[in-house]
Order: C-alpha cells, then structure tokens, then sequence
C-alpha cells in the first residue's frame, strides 16, 4: 500500500510518516551506487542495521563517517585494536563490537578485491535478469537467489555481516534492484530498470 503525502507523491508506509526517511526515500534509496567508497559504506551501514531500525542508522550516520574516516577502506583497513576500542567508546554509533570489527574487516576485503576488478564490478555483477514488480508492500521481498549468492561470495571474498537479507536490502538501496511499488512516484527512476 502506498500512501499520498501531502505533496501528491505515492510513498510506501515506511517513508511516509518520517521527514528524515521520507528524504532517504525520495533522493536516495535505490538511486545506483557505482563508486567503490559509497558501496563499501552501504555494505557496512546496512550491517549495522541487522536488529535495528533503519531510521536509527540514518540518523547515527554523520557519526558512522565522521568515526570510519568517511568510509574511507583504505583508512579503515589500518585499524586496529585501539580503535575498535574508541569505537566502541563512541555513543554517536552503534557500539557493537562484530559490526565494528566486521567494518574494518569489510574495508580490507575491498581493499583485496581491487586485485580482481573491484567491489564495485563484483557486488553488480549479481545483478538480476528482471526486478520485483510489487503492487504492495507485502509483494516486496527479503531475500532472492542472487542475495544469497552475493552473500556467499562476499563471504568467500573475507566480508562479514553481509547475510542474504542484507544483502538484499544492499541490493535495492543502491540500485541492483527496484522494488519500489508500481504506484511509487520513484518506480524506474534508476535508470536501471524500465517503469
């Protein structure tokens, strides 16, 4: 079910209530992500979302970059101990220390598959023959064949936080995918998949 906003704009639910979700999804939510940086922070943000709302990372993430160098994965690579030790003193984040482990261990693995052609050409070329087309929400869903096969090739690539569901809500964020609904004022506006 989508829902008309005041504007006249058909938004599903979960970006119809909150102004800051509600900009999310209007300027960024499936918009492609080509770019190693921004790829490697949406892999590492959508990590430290597993068990929590999506909208208490949005709003944590100026902390998240401001602690992780930007997500800089060369930067990040180079942490170690001491600085999973002021991360975990940092309240502006998520304070848990395998999703911050994970974090610098995900920036090394991108780091390492720029030796085969990159993160990026890697985690799109799971891009599907054919999109969802969800009328509603309850159509859209969590998890597909080519998730589960990114998620295991991410895993055999040294990544960590990067189950199937993740990596499927990775997949619709940066573009891989659209499932916004048929009725969204966003729907095709990828680039990458016709309306």
């Amino acid at each position: 079910m989508t829902v008309i906003g005041a504007d006249g704009l058909a938004r599903p639910a979960w970006a119809s209530v909150d102004p800051l979700l509600r900009d999310y999804y209007d300027t960024e939510w499936g918009v492609p992500v080509r770019d190693e940086q921004g790829l490697y922070e949406r892999i590492c943000l959508e990590g430290f979302q597993a068990g929590l709302s999506w909208a208490t990372i949005l709003r944590k993430r100026p902390s998240f970059r401001a602690a992780f160098a930007d997500f800089d994965p060369d930067v990040v690579a180079g942490f170690g101990a001491g600085d999973v030790e002021r991360l975990m003193g940092d309240a502006g984040i998520v304070r848990n220390r395998m999703k911050i482990t994970a974090t610098i261990q995900n920036a090394r693995a991108t780091v390492a598959l720029r030796d085969e052609g990159g993160l990026v050409d890697f985690v799109w070329g799971f891009q599907p023959a054919e999109t969802p087309r969800p009328g509603e929400q309850s159509e859209v869903p969590t998890v597909s064949d080519e998730s589960k096969a990114l998620s295991r090739a991410l895993r055999k690539k040294g990544f960590a936080f990067v189950g199937p569901t993740t990596m499927f809500a990775l997949m619709e964020a940066v573009g891989i995918i659209d499932t916004h609904l048929v009725t969204s004022h966003r729907r095709g506006t990828s680039g990458v998949w016709p309306l």
